[in-house]
């Protein structure tokens, strides 16, 4: 009779444990998808992670100095932040700020060797990294096996901005020098965390000291000896990335 009972409990538990393993197979299962890229507007702000970025509407000359990256399986197929299906295998990468359609000389300052790549996408959104490299780009480079590099980039080609930017820059003549001053402060760690929110959108961005009788100002400048038209373009693009406070002084 004790084996017996022995024997039905057993079976018990092992019906209730059969029961469970059902259960839990008929749950939803989590998937988790790679993060896809923003779907961005032509220099539209966009926001990843409660952190907005500013593209670039148009830029002269770009370059920069920093940790490139690459992408490959997980997004091939998948549309790009220019409206593109990205292709693994092409030459392509995604920067934060500059202008889709931007062409850039990427140099692997680890090897020495350099790219002419096409920005068409957006990120990286990992601190610390400037540039996403496609595979195919990536492989060019020597990259792919160590997962990043140490780079310098600069743009050596840039798509043609609108045409409303157009006509303000071919009023831009030879006159008086402007700057457009974004922000001052009594404290200068203030104006250095405005800089350097500047600095990736305006790398000419900078910090001027000055003072009022006894008291020390940091203002936060743009440029240096603008036309004037040339400032009040720059003065709407502000405007438009929702620096509202920002306006022309004329440069001594």
């Amino acid at each position: 009779m004790k084996k017996l009972n022995t024997c039905r409990r057993s079976l018990q538990f092992g019906m209730v444990i059969l029961c469970l393993l059902l259960w839990f197979s008929c749950l939803p299962k989590k998937v988790i998808f790679s993060t896809s890229a923003p779907r961005c507007l032509y220099g539209k702000p966009y926001k990843i992670s409660n952190q907005w970025y500013y593209p670039m509407t148009y830029v002269e000359f770009f370059e920069q100095k920093g940790i490139a990256s690459w992408y490959g399986k997980q997004f091939h197929g998948r549309k790009t932040s220019n409206g593109e299906v990205y292709n693994m295998y092409d030459v392509s990468a995604a920067h934060k700020t500059l202008p889709l359609g931007t062409i850039v000389r990427v140099y692997n300052l680890e090897n020495k060797k350099s790219l002419v790549v096409r920005i068409n996408d957006r990120g990286p959104f990992i601190r610390g990294r400037i540039i996403d490299l496609s595979y195919g780009a990536a492989r060019r480079l020597g990259i792919v096996n160590q997962g990043t590099a140490r780079v310098y980039l600069k743009t050596i080609s840039i798509p043609p901005p609108p045409k409303r930017i157009q006509t303000v820059l071919a009023e831009i003549s030879n006159g008086s020098c402007f700057q457009i001053q974004v922000g001052a402060f009594g404290n200068r760690l203030n104006a250095e965390s405005l800089c350097n929110r500047l600095k990736p959108l305006y790398n000419d961005s900078h910090i001027l000291q000055t003072k009022d009788g006894t008291k020390t100002f940091y203002r936060v400048m743009i440029g240096n000896c603008m036309p004037q038209q040339k400032a009040v373009y720059v003065e709407q693009q502000l405007d438009r990335h929702g620096f509202q406070d920002a306006f022309i002084v004329a440069q001594n």
